[in-house]
């Protein structure tokens, strides 16, 4: 087993990005020697149910995560416990509200306000765009 987790990947359930069943994508890193697997499926948690049980019956470590496309920039959160579990489902339900079928609308602000107990990985697309998270972000910052 080699000490590398994949942070970042997509299932088919994040539509026209990922193309892999959750449960094919954790036999894959159980067969790569994968440390762990996160599934960040794009504004959805949809892959995490299925991925989670397949990788307890691989024995793999699983970790739950979401990649948030926001108005300007994108970024992965992954919940620290429970609590912030439900604060990322309620983040992810805001933005679906918010949104038409299938959609989700979220900003930085909102991303803010569900922030405790959530880890971020920043996905600027530019040097602008980080400049505007930073400013933003209340926790601490590593880049």
């Amino acid at each position: 087993m080699s000490g590398y987790a994949e942070l970042q990947c997509a299932t088919n359930f994040s539509f026209l990005r990922g193309a892999s069943h959750p449960e094919e994508l954790v036999m894959q890193a159980k067969h790569l020697g994968l440390a762990a697997l996160a599934v960040t499926d794009r504004n959805s948690l949809a892959g995490v149910v299925r991925a989670h049980a397949a990788a307890k019956d691989a024995e793999l470590r699983f970790v739950v995560g979401a990649r948030l496309d926001l108005n300007d920039m994108s970024l992965l959160a992954w919940p620290t416990g429970r609590a912030a579990y439900g604060r990322l489902c309620r983040l992810l339900s805001l933005g679906q509200r918010r949104a038409e079928k299938g959609q989700c609308l979220l900003t930085l602000d909102d991303v803010c306000d569900f922030a405790e107990g959530l880890i971020f990985a920043l996905l600027p697309e530019s040097a602008a765009h980080l400049a505007t998270a930073k400013a933003k972000l209340k926790a601490p910052l590593h880049l």
